[in-house]
């Protein structure tokens, strides 16, 4: 296999063997990774749905749309930032490979801390403007402050484990993510239960998972980095490096952090028919999130995939490994329009019971029926954003993320008052299948084939 094929590991290359088997190999640990992930985050909602009552779950999921904002945000600035990593990794260039990898920790350590700043302070004027219910008001506020407080641990968690999937280690995130999301649901449990903290404590539980988890990646990433081993040392920070990265991570914060702005943004069209729907709404949110999952790991592989590929010159493996992945996100979509029809009054009851709260059930109810028919769209604007990302061809797809947001948000801001909460979810598919065209017919002119990264690069 040669020096390259043993550090990746035989089952990781992503540069040599079928390129259908490969990603499928890669992926896989991602999503089985991400739904802990989903788990971890949706610990908080079920437990205090249960146990405290449905205005927490309210005041939980009210916090929810903005929390995923911030995760986004570290998902895509790590993601876009180790395209670099995974180009040079794809080429044999450890070096420079390694100092890609160190920039952006720093940066987006940077960063971090001045987004729990923002978080911590204006949440509370975030929340008013959104026209958060009053009576679940000051427990969003306080979830919020609590989790703002550890932001920088979620942060650099997720940049973190975007660097182990740009050196073809999907594996080790998935067990991290197996270990956090089992210690935050028993502290969850522990803090609700048996300290009685409510909203507070599943915060409090959150932080210190996350901040445990961060810790060990750190440690984790460090070791793994002296097995690539260079000629010379590599630096701790590069500025060319650094400027050609945020011009990858910016539209991948802008692409990874379009469903949960959505969410985010529409969230005060919803506000106006109550808490009950609030509540109903925040777990149809919960199980949509957990529904694209596949998706949009898939669609990150495929950023790896064709980054480490471009590196390597290897553009018609780039398309094999698409048409793998469309294959991939198509069967994915049709499972889950199963589970949606079929499955979803059980599905939905775990977070809001139809006997306690039958409004709250019935718009959860609704709203995930509705999308579970669409999610197919969604794996196919990811997948595709994935190749563009990768090669840096980035100006059309980070446009049609933006006109896919603007479609959401105008038509629920606009067609809520008018024809009721469901127009909220209609526009939901028509952003993402409008997104995927403009990005498909900018992948078909195959002019991200003529992109390059790292030739030339530091």
């Amino acid at each position: 296999m040669g020096k390259k094929g043993m550090l990746l590991g035989k089952k990781l290359d992503l540069i040599h063997g079928n390129p259908g088997k490969s990603l499928f190999l890669f992926v896989l640990p991602m999503i089985i990774g991400n739904l802990f992930q989903q788990f971890y985050n949706m610990a908080d909602s079920i437990i205090v749905g249960n146990y405290v009552g449905e205005d927490a779950l309210a005041a939980v999921g009210a916090s929810y749309s903005f929390t995923t904002v911030f995760i986004m945000i570290a998902i895509g600035g790590g993601i876009g930032a180790s395209v670099l990593a995974s180009q040079y990794l794809g080429a044999g260039k450890y070096q420079e490979m390694k100092t890609a990898i160190y920039t952006f920790l720093i940066t987006f350590g940077a960063f971090s801390v001045l987004m729990a700043l923002f978080g911590f302070f204006c949440n509370p004027y975030i929340l008013r403007a959104l026209g958060t219910p009053e009576n679940i008001y000051d427990d969003a506020v306080l979830y919020l402050q609590i989790y703002f407080a550890g932001l920088p641990f979620m942060f650099m968690y997720n940049v973190l484990s975007a660097d182990f999937n740009a050196l073809g280690r999907s594996n080790i995130p998935l067990a991290l993510l197996i270990f956090s999301s089992l210690l935050n649901i028993a502290l969850d449990i522990w803090m609700v239960s048996g300290f009685h903290l409510g909203v507070a404590g599943v915060a409090i539980a959150t932080v210190i998972a996350q901040g445990v988890s961060c810790v060990i990646s750190f440690i984790i990433l460090m070791r793994l980095l002296k097995n690539y081993r260079s000629a010379a040392r590599p630096k701790a920070f590069d500025t060319r490096m650094f400027s050609g990265g945020v011009k990858i991570a910016v539209p991948s914060i802008v692409q990874q952090s379009i469903v949960s702005i959505g969410m985010l943004l529409t969230q005060s069209a919803v506000n106006q028919f109550g808490s009950s729907a609030l509540a109903g709404y925040s777990a149809g949110m919960r199980l949509e999130s957990l529904c694209i999952v596949p998706m949009i790991a898939t669609g990150n592989a495929m950023s790896n995939f064709a980054a480490q590929n471009l590196g390597a010159k290897q553009h018609k493996r780039v398309v094999e490994g698409y048409h793998a992945a469309a294959k991939i996100v198509i069967s994915f979509g049709a499972a889950l329009i199963i589970i949606s029809q079929l499955f979803y009054r059980p599905i939905v009851s775990v977070f809001v019971k139809e006997s306690v709260s039958p409004v709250a059930f019935s718009t959860g109810a609704n709203y995930f029926r509705f999308v579970g028919w669409f999610f197919s769209f969604l794996g196919m604007k990811a997948i595709t954003d994935g190749i563009l990302r990768a090669s840096g061809d980035v100006k059309v797809y980070m446009a049609a993320n933006l006109i896919n947001l603007g479609i959401r948000v105008t038509v629920a801001q606009l067609g809520s008052p008018i024809f009721g909460i469901e127009v909220i979810w209609y526009a939901v598919p028509m952003g993402w299948l409008v997104n995927y065209l403009i990005s498909y017919f900018r992948y078909r002119t195959g002019k991200w084939k003529k992109k390059n990264l790292i030739d030339g690069a530091a």
